[in-house]
């Protein structure tokens, strides 16, 4: 199964909106790209969820 990629258009008003088409190119999912830049940057990534668990155990270990 192919991974749905957002797409960029305007809206009337000129904001900038992401679109994500399913496999028939039907829309999905509209949002304006200021509300799905803040989830991107919200969300992270299992390499970085992964590198603070690592620091987290380092610092336990020197506390004791």
């Amino acid at each position: 199964m192919a991974k749905a990629r957002r797409t960029t258009h305007r809206s009337k008003r000129g904001k900038k909106l992401y679109a994500v088409r399913d496999l028939k190119g039907r829309f999905k999912d509209i949002q304006t790209y200021e509300r799905a830049h803040g989830a991107d940057l919200r969300k992270r990534s299992k390499k970085e969820l992964a590198k603070k668990a690592t620091r987290k155990k380092a610092r336990r270990k020197t506390k004791r």
